[in-house]
């Protein structure tokens, strides 16, 4: 969120991936410019810190310019139930010691305000293409929605196929980390890596004056209480089986 997200990120990441072992680092960079939508030259400088795959949502289209610019980045991909003639790559295959993960993201259409097909077939359709096809051998499905229940539902159409479900979107941590039966990790929401003295990101004065009088104003980033947040799935690639899923927060 913003360039407090961004810091948070650039002091991180590094440290996180030494200490927990990590062999893939995601992260959905949609409100990484100004808090709206990424550019070029920080979807560069994220790659080049740590994050091995950006996923990006609803704002996608947000910074003038960036549609000319995402095509030329092979680890950033776009809704992949977007219409089909939008720039940018609907997954990205990302390798570690023999094993490659698809990351994919689907957006919801409850409460989201955006031309989108359906987030399940369109899943269904990328799981079949990445892992069916032998792209990928096991694929992680980021779902960026509003409606917790398109979220959780979402998670149980896929448990058994997707090594994970990872919900985004609201900004606010959710507490139902879970493997669900058939093996699959979920997260109803990641949360953001941003401010938290703020609403959503956003100074707390202009969002609370809008919501008093209902006059515009500029909602500008906030910078205090500066959180990482996120999520931790361990995977066994024998089983096929997530064998736990637990949140990650650094304040």
């Amino acid at each position: 969120m913003g360039r407090p997200g961004r810091d948070k990120v650039a002091t991180w990441v590094g440290r996180l991936r030494e200490k927990h072992q990590l062999d893939f680092v995601i992260a959905n960079g949609e409100n990484a410019a100004a808090g709206a939508g990424i550019t070029g030259a920080i979807a560069k400088t994220l790659l080049g810190q740590g994050i091995d795959a950006i996923t990006l949502g609803d704002h996608v289209w947000d910074q003038r310019g960036w549609e000319h610019e995402i095509d030329g980045f092979e680890r950033v991909c776009r809704p992949a139930n977007l219409p089909a003639g939008c720039p940018g790559r609907e997954h990205v295959v990302i390798e570690k010691k023999g094993f490659r993960l698809a990351v994919f993201t689907v957006l919801g259409r409850t409460f989201l305000n955006m031309k989108s097909d359906c987030p399940f077939v369109a899943a269904d359709r990328k799981l079949t293409e990445t892992v069916g096809g032998g792209s990928a051998d096991a694929a992680l499905v980021e779902i960026h929605a509003e409606a917790t229940s398109e979220k959780i539902a979402l998670s149980w159409h896929l448990d058994g196929r997707a090594l994970a479900v990872v919900g985004t979107h609201t900004h606010v941590p959710t507490a139902d980390a879970v493997v669900r039966p058939k093996g699959t990790a979920y997260l109803t929401d990641a949360g953001m890596t941003g401010p938290y003295h703020s609403v959503l990101g956003r100074q707390v004065e202009p969002v609370v004056g809008r919501f008093l009088d209902g006059m515009p104003r500029r909602f500008g980033v906030a910078e205090e209480d500066v959180r990482l947040c996120g999520v931790m799935v361990t995977y066994d690639p024998e089983t096929k089986r997530a064998t736990s899923c637990e949140r990650l927060e650094v304040g």
